[in-house]
């Protein structure tokens, strides 16, 4: 038999666990060191929890926005037969809450059900799986291979030799010194699926995406939201027009938008929390959810004795094939600070095992890249933004059009969302996208389709839509752009 290349992946998340899929594809003999369930944070405390729970807040907040001008009639208590009133009892659709227990362990179960099915996956790929923690062992050996160290959770160890190791061990919630979560009142998005009952007023600290996305739902469940956001606006990473539609959105619906209000504190005062900001000001709720960002996990890897290279920030330096500064050391996901993406991790990982097994393989392109902020309405973006235009990083003209010109928008009462490209003029070779829409994460994939192959707005436009269709904006607006010789790229 011929040698067969020995593979070590310390983190079993998307860039892990994808990782390891491919490698094993190959032939390699791979094994997945992981502490929690593969799925990592992304599964089982991060992406899945959240946008499940984000689909019963979807539910509630469809049903409360827009019954009433789709015509349909609701009772507050429900009757014995029929009237003018509202319907029989048999028909009535009141919602009146959510039963945030319930909810919760719905969320628990899909979270273990896909970690379940992800570690199937694996091995029957023919990895191994080993449950503790792993350690980069010194410097590369004269043969090339390296030694990785696993602690189990007794405390036992054994040492592995591998030809390349990759590392995809994720991040943590950062913590404000004097804002320490309790698991009770005082939380950090990990730790809001223990809740059985729901907040009766939550404060929200951090209006990224992580921040935004829990205000909406929670709002959107019942709650009474309060939004603490250090910038002038929610979503400062994001599209400014599209956050200036949730923003709008979200006071409309009720929510405390305290914009440029910086959290200095936050301590439990009974059965309430207050939240001290830089101002002098005191705001109180029943709940405070900490939103403040993320935390690389790179400590305790040995990384720095093994001649991986960290950046100030403590994420670990890649290229754009996933290589560190240590030979045959690889990294991927969230603890290399590239892009917090379940999706740019994967690919991370797959390009690493590419890369490293000999396989053709495209270096890692960020402007390919689309992704979604999970809130009512959706932002899935790709591409080249308005803030590189407005920066001058790229020549492009834009068009936006709102949804309330679209038929299939109006028959659905979607007042909020708009479409906007960006192309290059004189090409109209499409470079970069924003949808603002309910669904938006599926109605971005024909502008991610066109960003990656380099289509034009004249090849978009002549695509058939369906009518009526959301996605048919998408057409609208490649044809304005098409016949516009100059427009604003503001």
């Amino acid at each position: 038999m011929g040698y067969v290349t020995r593979i070590v992946i310390i983190g079993g998340g998307p860039g892990g666990y994808e990782a390891a899929l491919v490698a094993a594809q190959l032939g390699a003999e791979v094994t997945v060191v992981d502490c929690d369930g593969l799925g990592g944070a992304s599964v089982l405390t991060d992406c899945v929890p959240s946008k499940t729970l984000i689909a019963t807040a979807e539910v509630m907040t469809t049903f409360d926005s827009s019954y009433e001008e789709l015509g349909i009639i609701v009772a507050d208590t429900p009757s014995d037969s029929g009237s003018a009133a509202g319907p029989p009892a048999e028909q009535a659709a009141r919602v009146v809450g959510v039963d945030l227990g319930k909810v919760n362990r719905r969320v628990k179960r899909l979270a273990l059900a896909q970690s379940h099915d992800i570690t199937a996956s694996v091995t029957r790929a023919g990895a191994r799986v080993m449950r503790g923690r792993g350690r980069l062992e010194g410097m590369q050996a004269l043969d090339g291979s390296r030694q990785v160290v696993v602690t189990a959770a007794d405390g036992t160890e054994e040492t592995l030799t591998a030809d390349a190791v990759l590392i995809a061990t994720g991040g943590h919630p950062r913590e404000l010194p004097d804002a320490r979560p309790d698991g009770e009142r005082i939380l950090n998005w990990t730790q809001v699926y223990d809740l059985t009952e729901l907040p009766e007023e939550l404060i929200v600290v951090g209006s990224g995406v992580t921040g935004a996305e829990f205000a909406g739902a929670y709002q959107a469940l019942g709650s009474k939201v309060t939004l603490v956001s250090s910038r002038d606006r929610v979503l400062p990473g994001e599209d400014p027009d599209a956050a200036a539609v949730l923003e709008d959105v979200f006071r409309r619906r009720g929510m405390n938008v305290m914009a440029r209000s910086r959290a200095a504190a936050a301590k439990r005062v009974g059965d309430t929390v207050e939240v001290a900001l830089a101002d002098g000001r005191v705001i109180t709720g029943t709940h405070c959810l900490m939103a403040v960002g993320a935390i690389p996990n790179s400590a305790g890897l040995g990384l720095e004795k093994a001649g991986v290279k960290l950046r100030e920030s403590g994420h670990i330096w890649t290229d754009k094939v996933s290589r560190t500064t240590a030979p045959g050391v690889y990294a991927a996901g969230d603890v290399t600070g590239v892009f917090a993406l379940a999706s740019v991790a994967a690919m991370q990982g797959r390009i690493a095992m590419y890369h490293f097994l000999g396989d053709a393989v495209a270096p890692l392109n960020l402007k390919t890249v689309s992704s979604n902020v999970f809130t009512d309405p959706e932002i899935a973006t790709v591409g080249y933004s308005q803030a590189d235009v407005d920066a001058g990083k790229i020549d492009a003209r834009v068009v936006k059009l709102p949804l309330l010109r679209n038929p299939r928008a109006k028959m659905q009462g979607i007042r909020d969302g708009f479409v906007k490209i960006f192309c290059r003029p004189g090409t109209g070779i499409v470079v970069g996208g924003v949808v603002v829409a309910p669904r938006a994460s599926e109605l971005i994939h024909p502008i991610s389709i066109a960003v990656d192959n380099n289509l034009t707005v004249e090849q978009i436009a002549n695509a058939f839509t369906v009518y009526p269709s959301l996605s048919g904006s998408i057409a609208e607006v490649a044809r304005q752009l098409h016949t516009r010789k100059e427009t604003s790229a503001g």
